[in-house]
């Protein structure tokens, strides 16, 4: 556990050197505060706290922004360090090459979430203070979206771990990160939304749109903070939500499972990898 926390302070402290951290949590902070003051003024109109709009803005920006942060800071992390020789470097000393992937994860993970914390938390801290009536429950939904934000941002850095494992060159690997982002962001909710509206139901089931809908991080994430309550009826995702047989801690468990799975899959592949 020590080499692992070890190599995370050694990514942390690269990524403030690069100013990743601050620039991730400038752009975080001025994006939500923007949405915030921006989004919460219909709140009177639709009959919605000022909170839970300003959930449903930031969830829909989560779903584009963290997953592309994300993939920019882990796309690079072997692949890059074998292109410098730093890898070599590495593990002349005694860590395995199972903790250096895993100190990796936990310092990238560290980055995007005080970048998130504290952006995220400007706005809500931005809209307290103007005086908005928030209750316990928008709280709630709204340190949920925090957290499974986080969570978002953990699959895809795993994701790029394996991406990043799997390449010879760094041009690849952000060539491929790029073209996961658009598969999982843009690409695959495009299709699945023709598909329905071609099949009308006559194909695709409420059981296989459950799996269909599990097969996108992005979607599980969108069904979690948009799927129910006010989030819910704002974000127009309450409809889709009443038809699928998925609950909050099934959710939670299929964004855990998508960071799981393809971090254990880059450790395979970075273990039987040549140097």
């Amino acid at each position: 556990m020590r080499n692992v926390l070890i190599v995370a302070r050694k990514e942390i402290q690269e990524g403030m050197r690069n100013r990743w951290v601050l620039a991730t949590t400038l752009l975080l902070a001025a994006l939500a505060l923007t949405l915030t003051f921006l989004g919460s003024a219909p709140t009177g109109d639709v009959g919605a706290g000022a909170l839970d709009v300003v959930i449903v803005s930031l969830s829909s920006l989560t779903i584009f922004l963290v997953p592309l942060i994300a993939l920019l800071i882990s796309h690079d992390a072997v692949v890059g360090e074998m292109e410098r020789g730093t890898m070599l470097l590495l593990l002349s000393y005694p860590i395995g090459r199972w903790q250096v992937i895993l100190g990796k994860f936990v310092g990238h993970l560290a980055i995007l979430a005080f970048a998130t914390l504290l952006g995220y938390g400007a706005a809500a801290a931005a809209l307290a203070a103007t005086g908005a009536a928030i209750d316990a429950a928008s709280w709630l939904a709204f340190l949920s979206m925090i957290l499974s934000s986080i969570m978002l941002g953990a699959v895809f850095i795993a994701i790029g771990y394996l991406v990043s494992a799997l390449v010879g060159e760094r041009g690849t690997a952000g060539g491929i990160a790029v073209g996961v982002w658009l598969l999982f962001v843009l690409i695959y909710d495009t299709a699945l939304l023709g598909i329905l509206v071609v099949d009308q139901g006559r194909t695709i089931t409420a059981d296989l749109l459950n799996i269909l809908l599990l097969l996108n991080p992005t979607d599980v994430y969108r069904l979690l903070n948009l799927g129910s309550g006010s989030a819910g009826a704002l974000s127009g995702m309450g409809g889709i939500a009443e038809n699928v047989a998925l609950s909050p801690a099934m959710l939670t468990g299929a964004l855990a499972w998508w960071a799981l799975v393809p971090l254990m899959a880059a450790v395979l592949v970075f273990s039987r990898r040549e140097l």
